[in-house]
């Protein structure tokens, strides 16, 4: 049988084409616009990702047979608001994560409310890219298309009811809203009250594996798959890109490099981070899991490379950096803000140390360098609460670089694991479709079957000690210059 992974992206949405035995047959990623209405704000169009991933399924299926397909889920990019009306037509453009807006908005929640009582309801406190923010920004400045709000959705689970007519969402993903108990798993009463959210507004929650319906006849028809495919709830495409990379379990650890950048430590316990810089969540395993999340990881590279030296060689401009750990030149990766640990939508991105001798591949290297330091924020977070983690898993487009993995391996001083397949979200959506259907009995079988590790790079313990030098002086920088930029 089939299984198929739609992993719900920023830029684009990628289908996954897996079979039962964990070989990925095909892969299709159709891209749509990203708007950037006012400085910070960052939207889509709902329908251009369905459109898409229509024009996708039938482009990933046209060479197959269609009616082995069993199963879909979706990995999705979080935290968007989606909002339909009665007639389920779209309200207005999603709101996407990186948009940063609401800032009185998240003040409000973290200060009137305050940080304690948010993290006693939901394990987590107000960010920027949060739902909830985004909802009360809806509700002061467009009150009129709030009272038409009939449905409050996440960017995949518009895709989900698109296919199976099914209002669902699962816990991962509605983690990150600012509406969930996450230690219970259920609505936060008291955030629905503060949010003026009724209920019936909100999904029904699965676990990520669970089936939540199947595909309508008339997409059944046209797609030319059977009518018994099942619709599974899926996951925030973190928590799927932790189950692609087999990162399930207790004490198990993934970074991402896509366009934002993630570090992800699962556990089979519920813990807080007390300070709240980690945010606390349910992973898709039927778990938790703490994270760190930087806005600007592998963009940070594309804007360097597209908008400043306007390439498309990224290899080419990382062919000849050869001294790592003596780069005098330092990036701050803040291009949208940043979230986890600082919380701060205003902080921007720039260079310092540049002088006379400063040549290109120098910044290029500060850029690569920069992410790495700031992961490592959430890493030493994580450390400071004993939490030992000795190697990670690795996914996301910027991990294709040789040379980011070396910087990485050693910013952080990690043995990073490299998956066979590098297909993150997708895979993991697709092997969370596998678990719904039957094919695994859960997520764990899953990963230890079809996970495979293709390369591991260890640190170099000379290299760890050059960086540690360097990542001393980095952590001084946002401090120094918090405030100097930022919206006006």
């Amino acid at each position: 049988m089939y299984y198929i992974g739609i992993d719900l992206g920023t830029s684009a949405v990628k289908l996954l084409l897996m079979d039962s035995n964990g070989e990925i047959k095909n892969i299709v990623s159709k891209e749509y616009p990203l708007y950037f209405p006012h400085p910070g704000w960052s939207e889509q169009n709902p329908v251009d990702w369905w459109k898409q991933a229509m024009a996708g399924l039938k482009e990933l299926l046209a060479e197959f047979d269609k009616t082995k397909v069993a199963g879909i889920s979706f990995g999705g990019q979080m935290h968007g608001l989606v909002t339909l009306d009665e007639n389920d037509h779209v309200i207005r453009p999603a709101i996407l994560w990186n948009d940063g807006r609401t800032g009185a908005e998240t003040e409000y929640l973290n200060i009137v409310i305050g940080k304690e009582k948010l993290s006693e309801y939901t394990a987590n406190i107000a960010f920027a890219g949060f739902t909830a923010p985004k909802i009360l920004w809806m509700q002061k400045q467009e009150p009129e298309l709030w009272k038409k709000t009939a449905k409050i959705m996440l960017p995949k689970d518009y895709l989900a009811y698109q296919f199976s007519g099914s209002f669902c969402t699962d816990y991962s993903d509605a983690s990150g809203m600012l509406l969930l108990d996450v230690k219970n798993k259920c609505w936060s009463e008291q955030m629905l009250e503060i949010c003026g959210v009724k209920e019936f507004q909100l999904p029904k929650l699965y676990e990520s594996y669970e089936v939540v319906g199947t595909i309508k006849p008339e997409l059944a028809k046209e797609l030319g798959v059977s009518e018994n495919v099942k619709i599974v709830a899926g996951a925030g495409d973190n928590a799927a890109a932790a189950v692609g990379t087999g990162t399930v379990g207790a004490g198990k650890c993934n970074i991402s490099l896509g366009t934002s950048g993630t570090i992800f430590i699962s556990s089979d316990h519920f813990t807080v981070d007390p300070v709240n810089a980690l945010h606390s969540f349910d992973h898709a395993d039927g778990g938790y899991h703490l994270m760190g999340c930087m806005l600007s990881a592998a963009s940070c590279n594309k804007w360097w490379m597209d908008e400043i030296l306007q390439t498309k060689d990224y290899a080419g401009e990382q062919t000849g950096i050869s001294k790592l750990g003596e780069n005098q030149v330092f990036y701050l990766p803040y291009l949208m803000g940043e979230r986890s640990p600082h919380n701060d939508p205003d902080a921007r991105a720039m260079f310092l140390g540049m002088s006379m001798n400063t040549m290109r591949q120098d910044m290029t290297q500060a850029v690569l360098e920069g992410v790495a330091f700031g992961l490592r924020d959430s890493l030493e977070v994580a450390r400071s609460q004993g939490i030992e983690v000795q190697c990670s898993k690795i996914c996301g487009g910027g991990a294709k670089s040789p040379l980011w993995q070396k910087i990485i391996a050693n910013v952080m001083n990690l043995t990073l694991e490299i998956p066979k397949n590098e297909e993150g979200p997708g895979l993991g959506a697709a092997m969370l479709a596998a678990v719904g259907c039957g094919e695994y009995a859960s997520a764990a079988e899953a990963c230890e079957k079809l996970v495979k590790t293709k390369a591991v790079i260890a640190p170099d313990p000379v290299l760890v000690e050059k960086y540690e030098e360097r990542y001393q002086k980095f952590k001084k920088l946002y401090p120094a210059v918090k405030g100097v930029l930022g919206e006006s």
